[in-house]
């Protein structure tokens, strides 16, 4: 059994990834800076902590053998494309005292969460995109500070695991979804926003969708991504790792799957402006199938149908504490 701590384990990716942990008999310590937002966390211990504060980082890591950074400051595009410099500072502050804390106590082997963000935006510029290779980061252009703020995390886990033997992993998701994510308020990602508009209209109605439709993008589900950390974690490989699926759709052909698995018959996409990221992204594949000889393997229509009775569900109970509460 490790002494693990998971940052951001009141988050989507981090609550599941400590779910995990505990089913693999490790004991867990789960650190954000809100506790998990649906249910209880599985963590032997939980404590809310703020990692942009160097003294809460080195106090969440204490006695740590293995961590998996995934603490961020982040949502989706609408997100993400207004908030550049909070981003900026405080993702910036929160990879640095992490790392400075796993120093302070000799952390065994440390997991940063990267982002498909890292990608210059020169090479997403066309909706038919040449999947994207670890390789291709540099010259560094990502399209938004978010992206600058994981080339530097990226770059601090690199140096300082050299410099002070930590041995360090780097994992670059590529838009992962599914139950128990954000599904409103402003940070959720296309796929919850539009499970969350399917759930919500009726037959007959039209949901909304930001751009023309016709971005592209790959979507991992989230049993992948946590079957990947932890096969990266125990590779032994060291260099950046892309964690995505390698399957292109346009963001109208995400809404029509989700359509279709909802069950309705008649609900149409309205396009409207919004902000809509880079023209495409898909991952390769190629060095994490031939680095862990595995790849993910959850079908989008799979994926979506379960994300999607999840997010309805929650539609529906948020519909009937509305009602409740009139009366």
């Amino acid at each position: 059994m490790r002494r693990i701590v998971v940052t951001g384990a009141g988050g989507f990716i981090g609550s599941h990834l400590v779910t995990a942990l505990k089913q693999r008999g490790e004991w867990v310590r789960g650190v954000d800076l809100v506790p998990p937002g649906f249910g209880a966390s599985d963590a032997d211990e939980f404590e809310v902590l703020d990692l942009r504060r160097p003294e809460q980082a080195e106090y969440a890591l204490r006695g740590a053998q293995d961590v998996y950074a995934l603490a961020a400051d982040m949502g989706g595009m609408g997100f993400i494309s207004a908030n550049h410099a909070t981003i900026l500072h405080n993702n910036t502050l929160i990879d640095l005292n992490t790392f400075e804390a796993a120093r302070i106590h000799g952390v065994q082997r440390y997991l940063y969460s990267s982002s498909a963000c890292v990608y210059p935006e020169y090479l997403q510029e066309e909706t038919d995109v040449t999947p994207l290779k670890e390789s291709d980061i540099f010259p560094a252009a990502p399209q938004d500070a978010y992206g600058w703020a994981k080339i530097f995390g990226e770059l601090m886990n690199r140096y300082g695991g050299a410099d002070h033997g930590i041995s360090t992993r780097t994992v670059r998701f590529h838009n992962v979804y599914g139950p128990n994510g954000t599904w409103t308020g402003g940070r959720e990602k296309a796929p919850a926003a539009l499970c969350r508009k399917v759930a919500q209209a009726v037959d007959g109605e039209a949901i909304e969708v930001w751009g023309d439709g016709l971005a592209t993008r790959s979507f991992c589900y989230i049993d992948d991504c946590i079957e990947g950390i932890l096969r990266l974690m125990d590779s032994g490989f060291e260099q950046p790792l892309n964690l995505g699926s390698d399957r292109m759709v346009s963001v109208d052909e995400l809404a029509e799957i989700i359509i279709g698995v909802s069950g309705k018959r008649d609900i149409s996409l309205k396009h409207v402006p919004g902000p809509q990221g880079v023209r495409g992204r898909n991952s390769d594949n190629s060095l994490l199938d031939k680095v862990l000889g595995w790849s993910p393997a959850v079908a989008l229509e799979r994926g979506l149908a379960i994300t999607y009775s999840w997010i309805a569900e929650q539609v529906n109970l948020q519909a009937s504490a509305a009602r409740e509460a009139l009366v």
